[in-house]
């Protein structure tokens, strides 16, 4: 470590950080949220009897249109050209989860991990905001990185 901060400009302003000497590379991030739901709640998703409809598919789309607009969310993200994103899930019925994995691919000289971030958490959102006619305490808990890969510092996978 330096001591320099990447995101800040030697008068300590805000900046993008600049790319353009690192090479492109295939860049691939995974990201993983729960979404806990109570017993009646988790009935209602599986089959598919929610008010407001059917809450997965609604959820899949909402996180990959997250995953593509991800730089225009967070300030000093750089836009990327996704190659892919998609969303799935798990149901875990006996214990009240829903597993959502996101994952976002690039060809690029950054990495995709804010974007599987931010797809995962939108949606996460997304069930929270389909479901909540029927239950108000949803928790939406335990985001993170799973997954990296791509650029200089290689390979991150967590345990």
């Amino acid at each position: 470590m330096t001591g320099e901060f990447s995101h800040l400009d030697a008068d300590g302003r805000a900046r993008m950080v600049d790319v353009t000497t690192k090479s492109v590379s295939l860049r691939i991030a995974r990201v993983r949220v729960e979404v806990l739901l109570n017993p009646e709640t988790m009935r209602l998703l599986v089959q598919k009897a929610l008010p407001k409809g059917e809450v997965l598919g609604t959820a899949r789309v909402a996180g990959i249109l997250a995953a593509k607009r991800t730089a225009e969310l967070i300030p000093l993200c750089h836009p990327l050209p996704l190659d892919f994103a998609d969303i799935t899930f798990e149901i875990d019925e006996a214990g009240g989860r829903v597993l959502i994995e996101a994952e976002s691919r690039t060809s690029a000289k950054t990495g995709v991990e804010m974007e599987a971030l931010v797809a995962a958490q939108i949606a996460a959102a997304t069930i929270y905001d389909m479901c909540k006619a029927v239950q108000k305490d949803i928790r939406i808990t335990d985001c993170r990185l799973v997954h990296k890969s791509g650029g200089k510092s290689g390979t991150f996978q967590a345990d």
